[in-house]
C-alpha cells in the first residue's frame, strides 16, 4: 500500500518477507496448501516455491516437510514471531492452562508419594511385629526345652540334641528294612 514512500526491496529482503510469511502462515495452520502459499507470497510456480521452503528449513526458520503429493507443506515447528497486543490474552490463557495442568499433575504425583510412604511404614510396622513374634517363640522354645531337661535332669543341649535325632537302634532297623525292600 505505502510502496511508493519505500526504498525498493533486494532478493535478499524479498525471501526474508517471504520466509516470515510463511511462519505468521504456520502459526495459524500446521498444514498449509501450496495454493495458499503461491497467492500469499506472490510467487509463480511450485518450483520457487518449494526452493524457498527449503531455503527457510536450512535457515532453520522452519521444520517440516514438503508432501508433492497432496500439494501442501506440513509444518512441525517454525520461530516465533512478534507479539501482537491482541494475542496476549490468549497467550495469557493458554500460559495459565497449563500451569493448572502442572498443578494436577503435582498434586497427583504427591499422592502417590504420600501413598507409597504409607504403604512403606505399614509393611516396616508388619516386619517388626513378624520379628518380635520370632524371637517371642525363640524365647518360648528355650524355656520349654530347658524346663523339660530340668525335669528329666539333663543338659537342655543334649535334649535338644536328643529330640532332634531319635534313638538309634529305631532307626537302624527301619533303615535296613527299607534298604533290604528297596534292593528286592
Amino acid at each position: 500500500a505505502e510502496a511508493a514512500n519505500l526504498p525498493p526491496l533486494t532478493e535478499a529482503q524479498k525471501n526474508k518477507l517471504r520466509h516470515l510469511s510463511v511462519v505468521t502462515l504456520a502459526a495459524k495452520i500446521k498444514c498449509i496448501p501450496y495454493s495458499v502459499l503461491l497467492e500469499q507470497l506472490q510467487l509463480k510456480n511450485v518450483r520457487q516455491l518449494e526452493d524457498l521452503v527449503i531455503e527457510a528449513v536450512y535457515a532453520d526458520v522452519l521444520r517440516g516437510s514438503l508432501d508433492q503429493r497432496n500439494q501442501r507443506l506440513e509444518v512441525d515447528y517454525s520461530i516465533g514471531r512478534d507479539i501482537r497486543r491482541e494475542e496476549l490474552s490468549t497467550i495469557t490463557r493458554t500460559l495459565q492452562e497449563w500451569c493448572q495442568g502442572c498443578e494436577v499433575v503435582l498434586s497427583g504425583i504427591e499422592e502417590q508419594v504420600s501413598r507409597a510412604n504409607q504403604h512403606k511404614e505399614q509393611q516396616l510396622a508388619l516386619k517388626q511385629q513378624i520379628e518380635s513374634e520370632v524371637a517371642n517363640l525363640k524365647k518360648t522354645i528355650k524355656v520349654t526345652t530347658a524346663a523339660a531337661a530340668a525335669a528329666t535332669s539333663q543338659d537342655p543341649e543334649q535334649h535338644l540334641t536328643e529330640l532332634r535325632e531319635p534313638a538309634p537302634g529305631t532307626n537302624q532297623r527301619q533303615a535296613s528294612k527299607k534298604t533290604s525292600k528297596a534292593k528286592g
